[in-house]
């Protein structure tokens, strides 16, 4: 059975950081990308981060580009996104995502407000 949880999501300030981890079991992680998409009220889910099998490969929104950081362990079976400068606009439930599955983490909310 294949799951994924994430976690590190909370209340920060702008121009705080925070960041978020995905931990996957079930599945031979190395082998599959992951991703990060996040999803606003209102809003439709968006992709935010991709991060290749072996992680030598990363896209970005352009909307967090020079902001965030994907990584991933795969010795750890998780995959990290690093979120600096956040903006009130980052605010939203953030959900890791094995590519090209309908494998999908409960989701962590980030609320980026002073």
């Amino acid at each position: 059975q294949v799951q994924l949880e994430e976690s590190g999501g909370g209340l920060v300030q702008p121009g705080g950081s925070l960041r978020l981890s995905c931990a996957a079991s079930g599945i031979m992680f190395r082998i599959v990308a992951m991703e990060w998409y996040r999803q606003a009220p209102g809003k439709q889910r968006e992709l935010v981060a991709f991060i290749s099998s072996g992680g030598s490969s990363t896209n970005y929104a352009d909307s967090v580009k020079g902001r965030f950081t994907i990584s991933r362990d795969n010795a750890k079976n998780t995959v990290y996104l690093q979120m600096n400068s956040l903006k009130p606009e980052d605010t939203a439930v953030y959900y890791c995502h094995i590519y090209r599955t309908n494998y999908w983490g409960q989701g962590t909310q980030v609320t980026v407000s002073s």
